[in-house]
């Protein structure tokens, strides 16, 4: 993979990680990760491979502390998106701004511009992809009278949702509301106000970019008239300022489906922001925490429940009726259970990503009274009498052993 690749891609909204995390958290999240979407957990589901592929791409850089700074360095200079007009960056274009965050020949001081061999100091700060190919993936054209910027992705958007046990286990259909930036409904995303149009920049004439000498080093660069948009608004739209975008409040019907866990994390392609200049929207990435049941937990794709029973039932058997998700069903209850044995419903526990259905494990607690009537107790001391001792050789004989 090419640096520049890494400037479309955000490693740590893909693992799932703020950008401060410490490497064992990184590892953490990638093992996690990687053990839910292994091919081999889900064969032929093409989406939970290719969420395979990222993550370990991801995990392949932010897990060599080299790479990782490289990566962090490249981010900050070129993936805020300072350059475009666009109330979502937040930068240059955005109401007080129109200074650039860095010089560029900065980047270029340790250039050698000799025409030697090998890679340059610069070259190697970015991992040894070239200038050329590096501004490439940012200001495409990125010669003189190159074009002006082409489509962006928009941004990958996050959220986390609490939903009750049941509709864990059943799926369940959620209003999810979300603030994040949109195009502005009064200008249509140009910035001017309505009946005037932006003006094509003199500067760059249209281009969004200029071109620049660093001794026998040429490159483009973005216009800084117009902030490598190619156009400059005089008469701003009153509602977005100018900048294109406004932040809008929207409502999706997202589907979890059956059989979602707590701590789980659902992807929802082409549902976070919307792109600039007709690029493809960001992904949705809901965050799933399910609240506890009062009877059911959960094990796998096997959901538990403890239920007691008398001493009596324990002793003779007894046919037991249980709830489920869906309704009840009766278990039958063998003379002479111990306490702590388990039952099984087989298909009444969490549906399964291969359309089969877990198990309802029940485990049976013998309850003993604290109380009891006095013809119950002359009952039991009774049966006692006439029920022979539970065997304990084997204790007696490490007592006497010991005593």
């Amino acid at each position: 993979m090419s640096s520049k690749d890494w400037l479309e891609k955000d490693f740590y909204s893909v693992l799932g990680v703020p950008k401060s995390a410490s490497q064992d958290d990184v590892k953490k999240s990638y093992r996690k990760l990687a053990r839910e979407l292994h091919p081999d957990h889900n064969p032929g589901n093409s989406e939970a491979e290719e969420r395979f592929k990222s993550v370990s791409e991801a995990y392949d850089v932010l897990s060599d502390e080299r790479k990782r700074k490289e990566y962090d360095e490249m981010r900050a200079l070129f993936g805020s998106g300072a350059f475009r007009r666009n109330a979502r960056a937040g930068g240059p274009g955005a109401p007080g701004g129109g200074s650039f965050p860095f010089d560029v020949s900065d980047l270029f001081g340790g250039v050698n511009t000799g025409g030697g061999g090998g890679a340059s100091a610069g070259d190697r700060r970015f991992g040894g992809a070239g200038f050329s190919d590096l501004f490439g993936s940012i200001f495409s054209g990125g010669g003189a009278g190159g074009g002006r910027q082409g489509p962006n992705r928009g941004r990958d958007v996050e959220t986390e949702v609490t939903i009750d046990f049941t509709a864990a286990v059943q799926g369940t259909t959620l209003p999810i509301t979300l603030r994040a930036p949109g195009v502005c409904d009064v200008c249509h995303g140009n910035g001017a106000k309505p009946g005037t149009q932006p003006r094509t920049c003199p500067t760059c004439r249209g281009s969004g970019l200029i071109q620049r000498n660093q001794g026998s080093f040429s490159f483009s660069e973005p216009c800084k008239e117009c902030q490598g948009v190619g156009t400059i608004v005089d008469d701003k739209c009153t509602e977005c300022r100018g900048t294109g975008g406004v932040t809008k409040t929207r409502t999706l019907n997202v589907r979890l489906p059956s059989g979602v866990a707590d701590g789980q994390r659902i992807r929802l392609s082409g549902r976070g922001e919307p792109g600039d200049r007709g690029g493809s929207p960001g992904d949705l990435y809901v965050l799933v925490k399910v609240r506890r049941d009062d009877l059911f937990s959960r094990n796998g794709d096997n959901l538990t429940l403890t239920v007691p029973i008398t001493f009596a039932e324990a002793v003779l058997g007894t046919d037991l009726r249980v709830p489920t998700m869906d309704g009840a069903v009766t278990l039958r209850v063998p003379p002479g259970t111990p306490s702590g044995r388990v039952l099984r419903a087989r298909g009444k526990g969490v549906p399964k990503r291969d359309g089969e259905t877990g198990d309802l494990l029940v485990t049976l607690e013998v309850q003993v009274p604290t109380e009891v009537t006095p013809e119950a107790r002359k009952a039991l001391e009774s049966f006692a009498d006439q029920t022979p001792a539970a065997s304990r050789e084997h204790l007696e004989a490490r007592v006497r052993k010991a005593g």
